[in-house]
């Protein structure tokens, strides 16, 4: 249905279980999911905005689906970090909207989110980023149900030295909130945080709910998970290149 959306250049939001995804001439120009912080959060969390002034954005500027755009002309967020920001809620959000399920996929035309255009990606490099993201968790650890479980640090795990990233994500492993909330609490791109849940799962560190049904780890994914072992920051670099490579192909 998204490919079809695109080659029709529709405008509207494509809705599934876990996101929506809106596209504008067959392009997404934005992408929300409940399991992914919003761009709200990622300004907020990192400095580059203060909550009363996300708050004043909405309320002067959302009637007419121009947040972003008022964000930029007031002068509160320079117009290349809210793009970089943007972008990576973007591919956040749709990560989770294109997963698989089982449930309904509907399109309704028309429709535009409040936030308004900021830089709109062709749909086949968010489904191709969302494959690849999904190829890469399971690289690290094959077992998907450490993405929704509630994180619980193991009784007795092994004593090794970790990054101050993940101890941070440690003290928040309380069996009760699970990434999702816990790229919240850090104010982080959901995706980064499931990453290094399965890292921290793979070494021992967290709990794996079901482990009796793990699959054998490919030697064939042996790259991938080179990749997976950077940081998070070099994975958004990483990103941010294919993208521009790709956006740039489409001028």
């Amino acid at each position: 249905m998204l490919l079809r959306l695109a080659d029709e250049r529709a405008t509207g939001v494509l809705v599934r279980d876990h996101g929506a995804l809106y596209l504008s001439d067959g392009q997404v120009v934005h992408a929300e999911s409940p399991r992914a912080p919003g761009l709200d959060v990622l300004l907020t969390a990192s400095g580059l905005l203060e909550p009363d002034s996300w708050a004043e954005a909405v309320a002067q500027a959302g009637a007419r689906c121009e947040v972003a755009r008022f964000l930029v002309d007031s002068g509160q967020v320079a117009g290349g970090k809210l793009e970089i920001c943007h972008l990576g809620a973007l591919f956040d959000a749709a990560f989770f909207a294109l997963a698989p399920t089982g449930g309904p996929t509907r399109f309704r035309y028309g429709v535009v989110h409040w936030i308004g255009r900021v830089r709109p990606v062709p749909t086949e490099v968010v489904e191709r980023e969302a494959r690849r993201r999904s190829r890469l968790l399971d690289s690290v650890w094959p077992h998907p149900t450490v993405d929704t479980a509630p994180v619980e640090r193991r009784a007795h795990p092994t004593a090794r030295a970790v990054s101050p990233l993940r101890q941070a994500l440690l003290e928040l492993a309380d069996g009760v909130r699970t990434p999702a909330a816990i790229a919240r609490a850090l104010g982080r791109p959901a995706f980064n945080t499931l990453i290094e849940v399965r890292r921290l799962a793979a070494d021992g560190l967290i709990e794996t709910p079901d482990k009796s049904a793990l699959p054998s780890r490919p030697a064939a994914t042996a790259a991938i998970a080179a990749e997976a072992t950077e940081s998070p920051s070099v994975l958004d670099s990483a990103l941010l290149r294919r993208l521009r490579d790709a956006l740039e192909a489409t001028l």
